[in-house]
């Protein structure tokens, strides 16, 4: 007789023991899932970060700003036009919206005004690079990335990124290395307070 409640008691056990798994496996699964959940945003928003916002048409935007901020003030550089009538026409040209015309507008206004502060910062932080004696196209990408680190709102790894890859695309691996190791420098310097963003020079 006394086997019967035994029985029922090892039963109930049974089936408190498997709602118990039951209950802690759903439990460890929804937290690994809230876990992964969380991780994945984590690292979607560093992914985004990384490329300049996240924002995936602002970051469209700011890439062609800077493609067309270089074209003008390389252009210039020749001694035709000025950097910003030439980018006036390429934002014609190409139908550039507000604000990829507004970008790009800042970028050649702070290479402009700021042009001699940027060269001797070039200098200061590549001394066997003297400005004039840089390809035409390697002191542009040097003078407008240094621009964008230290006077826009972009974040110096974002601009450095891009600087760095524009160099690469239009002048090859040795100007990557230069735009990648001044803009670097430049960057950290600016963080440890050296020097402030270029500021309008007087008309």
């Amino acid at each position: 007789m006394s086997a019967g409640p035994r029985k029922t008691r090892s039963s109930g056990e049974a089936r408190s023991s498997g709602e118990a798994r039951s209950s802690g496996e759903a439990r460890s699964s929804g937290e690994a899932r809230s876990s992964g959940e969380a991780r994945s945003s984590g690292e979607a928003r560093l992914v985004g970060e990384a490329r300049g916002g996240t924002d995936p048409e602002l970051v469209i935007s700011h890439r062609l700003a800077r493609r067309l901020a270089l074209a003008a003030l390389f252009e210039a550089e020749f001694g035709q036009r000025t950097a910003g009538a030439v980018l006036e026409r390429h934002l014609a040209e190409t139908g550039a919206d507000a604000p990829t015309a507004d970008f790009a507008r800042s970028l050649v206004e702070t290479v402009v005004l700021g042009r001699d502060r940027i060269d001797a910062m070039i200098e200061a932080a590549a001394p066997q690079y003297p400005v004039v004696q840089l390809a035409r196209m390697d002191r542009t990408l040097l003078r407008s990335g240094i621009g964008e680190v230290l006077h826009s709102g972009t974040p110096s790894r974002v601009a450095i990124a891009e600087w760095v890859e524009l160099a690469r695309t239009y002048s090859g691996e040795p100007a990557r290395r230069l735009v990648n190791g001044v803009l670097g420098r430049i960057a950290r310097d600016s963080a440890a307070g050296a020097y402030h963003a270029p500021e309008p020079e007087p008309q």
